[in-house]
């Protein structure tokens, strides 16, 4: 500043002084010395110029950055005044909830001690009802064991009887193999065997008293059944729907028939060695025919003998008895 003050008066004494050649060497050379001083301050000034100048761009740098800062600030304070808010509605849900929550808690405490105790008793009471419960299923569960024990020695002893009357079909199929299959046939139905003797085997029309074709038939078959000792054997007669003849002596209708040649066979049987307590004779006569109709084919079927083979289930019906 001082440079800027004294810089154009120093040129004119100066320049006054070479132009008149008036000044004396000592004042020239205090005016050099001056100058000099002068020139040195004024490369000073310039110097601080520069500084000052860098610290007025490194504070304007600085205003800019605070102010951006400030922006960020203010968009922060924003989002943090949103987010305070929605927190401050939170906590009051929240505190209204508590409030509640108090309220029921309050209203449970204040029940009374014989609502209390009516509850105590009551799960008291379901407690023993389940112990109870409990017992009848462990109950239950040892009765289906022992059921299912039963069970498997039910399906073992039908798998024996079954197996004896396959067996026993066999006996009597092997016995039996010689004779044509429109005089008899044997086949197994319902657990038992039926040997089913055609009429033309065992017996004239009208006559109760059989073949010897058929008393040869009966005799092998009595002989296959000699040891079959778990046995029970029922003879059928059966006849067609033909009445009798008139003046057939002893014979009054196709039941007497039918009783009297069953018991004609029985009595070949039980002479063969078979047991007369374990064979049982029937009389069908004509009402329970093997076919319908009134041809004489279906009338031929119709008259025959069925001699029916049970294996004995006493053992069967103690387990079931005992269910």
């Amino acid at each position: 500043m001082i440079l800027k003050r004294l810089t154009p008066a120093f040129i004119c004494l100066l320049s006054l002084s070479l132009v008149t050649s008036c000044v004396t060497r000592k004042k020239y050379d205090d005016l050099n010395t001056q100058k000099s001083r002068l020139e040195l301050e004024k490369a000073e000034c310039d110097d601080q110029l520069k500084v000052i100048t860098a610290e007025n761009q490194k504070l304007k740098d600085e205003l800019a950055d605070y102010k951006e800062r400030h922006k960020v600030l203010v968009a922060d304070t924003a989002q943090t005044g949103t987010v305070l808010r929605r927190t401050q509605r939170n906590y009051e849900a929240l505190n209204e909830t508590y409030e509640q929550l108090l309220r029921n808690h309050n209203r449970l405490q204040s029940h009374s001690a014989s609502e209390i105790d009516k509850i105590n008793k009551d799960l008291a009471r379901r407690e023993q009802d389940l112990m109870e419960s409990e017992k009848k299923v462990k109950t239950l569960q040892a009765n289906l064991e022992e059921r299912e024990i039963r069970v498997k020695e039910l399906e073992n002893i039908l798998e024996q009887k079954e197996k004896a009357v396959n067996d026993l079909k066999a006996i009597v199929s092997n016995a039996l193999y010689n004779f044509k299959e429109k005089d008899l046939t044997v086949e197994v139905r319902n657990g038992k065997v039926y040997v089913s003797l055609a009429d033309q085997l065992l017996f004239k029309s009208g006559s109760t008293e059989v073949d010897p074709k058929g008393v040869d038939a009966l005799k092998k078959l009595a002989n296959a059944l000699k040891e079959q000792y778990d046995l029970r054997i029922m003879v059928e007669g059966h006849t067609d729907d033909v009445p009798v003849a008139k003046g057939t002596v002893g014979v009054k209708d196709n039941w007497d028939l039918s009783v009297l040649r069953a018991t004609s066979i029985l009595r070949i049987l039980a002479n063969e060695g078979l047991d007369p307590r374990n064979i049982i004779p029937a009389g069908r006569g004509e009402f329970s025919p093997k076919v319908e109709g009134k041809t004489s084919e279906a009338r031929q079927k119709n008259r025959r003998t069925e001699i029916i083979l049970t294996p004995k289930l006493d053992e069967l019906f103690k387990i079931l008895e005992n269910n």
